[in-house]
């Protein structure tokens, strides 16, 4: 028995239990961490939230491929599996908007001495409730894809819509200037990633050490900016051709690297090894090793990003 998942359905169906879990254990500390104001369980349940975003990014990717893995076998009801792409796809949003909400009330708790306003924190507590609300949903729709004797699948379709992933797939390949002009908006936000990110790594690896730390700290909302641009663009790129994204061999590492170098992003964020550094001293080692990880994955993701039309079986 093979005890590393391998095929599309098991790694989402892996993948599945962290934002669903974890969404509601975050709920939890956050509550209770601002009833009894403990800003060290305020943080850690911020911290959670923006892991929670970056991985829903994996999670609804494996979901589309296994979209495309089981649809067209025989009990496998194509309408249901689409009504449960349109629900992930509004989990996903959720997911993402309440990580990088919460990410933005990390940074200013880092960067104020007054922390982060209430308001920013209400925010994220709604963002996860309605977050659960919409994972539930598609968890619900979900379960009828590989389990049709539950029934009830009339009803389901019956309160769903015109698709959202059909009519984004319909908008973006039939409007010409689409894929070019997401393509630029796509580099541009890449350049904000990499040119943020690599200036504060190359100061932490030990060039320009007269440099102080604190004014790069407020470079990191341009990477996020850039990361954020990206995530939006490239999710419209998938969407519109998921078939063909999920059968390219370079998709999948490009994706790796990216969630590396999003980690990096938080590590630059949550921990306080460089930015209380003064003007000459230099970085400890544990950041420099996080700065040539820094430059390393976002590096591989352009280069496999490059690579895509030309590697696997996508092109």
């Amino acid at each position: 028995m093979d005890l590393i998942p391998t095929s599309p359905q098991h790694i989402h169906i892996l993948l599945n239990h962290f934002p669903s879990v974890g969404t509601i254990i975050a709920i939890c500390i956050f509550i209770i961490a601002f009833f009894y104001n403990i800003s060290i369980l305020k943080r850690t349940s911020l911290f959670i939230f923006v892991i929670l975003g970056l991985l829903s990014i994996p999670t609804y990717i494996t979901g589309a491929a296994t979209r495309w893995a089981i649809q067209g076998n025989p009990g496998i009801n194509f309408d249901i599996i689409m009504a449960h792409q349109d629900a992930a796809l509004a989990a996903f949003i959720g997911l993402g908007i309440t990580g990088l909400v919460a990410w933005l009330a990390l940074w200013q708790e880092r960067r104020f001495s007054q922390g982060a306003p209430n308001w920013i924190l209400y925010l994220t507590l709604g963002l996860s409730i309605y977050t659960v609300y919409a994972m539930a949903i598609a968890g619900n729709i979900g379960g009828h894809i590989s389990r049709p004797e539950l029934g009830h699948a009339d009803e389901i379709l019956a309160t769903q819509g015109d698709s959202i992933i059909e009519s984004i797939q319909g908008m973006v390949n039939s409007f010409i200037w689409a894929w070019p002009a997401m393509e630029a908006v796509h580099f541009i936000g890449m350049a904000l990633i990499f040119g943020s990110l690599g200036l504060i790594s190359v100061r932490i690896l030990g060039y320009s050490s007269s440099l102080p730390f604190a004014p790069l700290h407020r470079l990191l909302p341009l990477g996020v900016l850039g990361f954020v641009v990206n995530i939006i663009t490239g999710m419209f790129f998938f969407i519109a051709d998921s078939g063909r994204y999920v059968a390219m061999d370079g998709f999948p590492p490009k994706i790796i690297a990216m969630m590396i170098g999003g980690i990096t992003i938080i590590y630059l964020t949550t921990f306080d090894d460089v930015w209380n550094l003064k003007e000459g001293e230099d970085a400890p080692l544990r950041a420099k090793l996080m700065a040539a990880i820094t430059i390393l994955s976002w590096g591989a993701v352009i280069a496999f990003g490059r690579l895509l039309p030309y590697y696997g079986d996508g092109g």
